[in-house]
């Protein structure tokens, strides 16, 4: 028996190779694979998108912008062209979720900061609170590294248009006052097209975690 093994070990070894040649390649063509939804205004939760684009199913993208950071720059969809980037509200005298949300941004932020493809972009919904110096303030304080992270404030319909026509992430506030807002926990991922690719709970860690891999998967797209 052993003499006929050694005589056809070649054989064996070369069946052995081919088997497990074979049996990756199978499970590489079985495997799904991995792939980002691309959101319109008709996809998402109508609470969460203005009335005048909910019919829209097809080719939303993030319109042009520009606000003002916690430096005093005015930053426009230019600071953001081919970039994928990540894009929340919040205003820094909130004491319920966006501790919590900045906490976790940072850490997005520490996981990609090596990397200049992409970005992130903060906008207050409270622009006649959060001045620039109190923006600043807040940057400071949870270190926020200017090159990779903006701040923004800037007037207030339009920091709302953008939330509830572009970024599909807003709720409505009170009926009662022009352009309020009821931020929610969602980080909203964009890719290099300025198309929505996903939302995530900036509370919890698992979706931060899933994020982050999101923003790699979409960086080698």
């Amino acid at each position: 028996m052993k003499s006929l093994l050694y005589k056809y070990r070649k054989f064996f070894i070369v069946l052995t190779v081919f088997s497990v040649i074979t049996l990756s390649l199978f499970y590489s063509a079985l495997k799904p694979q991995k792939t980002l939804p691309i959101y319109n205004p008709a996809d998402v939760n109508p609470e969460m998108v203005d009335s005048t684009v909910q019919y829209k199913s097809k080719y939303h993208t993030i319109a042009d912008f520009s606000f003002v950071n916690q430096n005093g720059d005015t930053i426009t969809q230019k600071n953001y062209e081919g970039k994928v980037y990540v894009a929340d509200f919040f205003f820094t005298t909130c004491g319920s979720i966006c501790p919590k949300m900045t906490t976790n941004l940072a850490d997005v932020q520490k996981a990609v900061l090596n990397n200049p493809k992409v970005m992130l972009l903060s906008h207050t919904v409270f622009p006649e609170v959060d001045s620039i110096p109190v923006l600043k303030a807040y940057a400071i304080k949870h270190g926020v590294v200017d090159s990779k992270w903006n701040l923004v404030t800037g007037d207030k319909k339009e920091i709302y248009t953008m939330a509830r026509k572009s970024y599909l992430a807003v709720k409505l506030g009170r009926p009662d006052q022009l352009y309020d807002m009821v931020h929610t926990e969602n980080f909203v991922l964009v890719d290099q097209k300025r198309r929505v690719r996903g939302f995530y709970d900036g509370t919890n860690k698992e979706d931060v975690k899933r994020l982050i891999e999101d923003i790699n998967f979409l960086c080698e797209e």
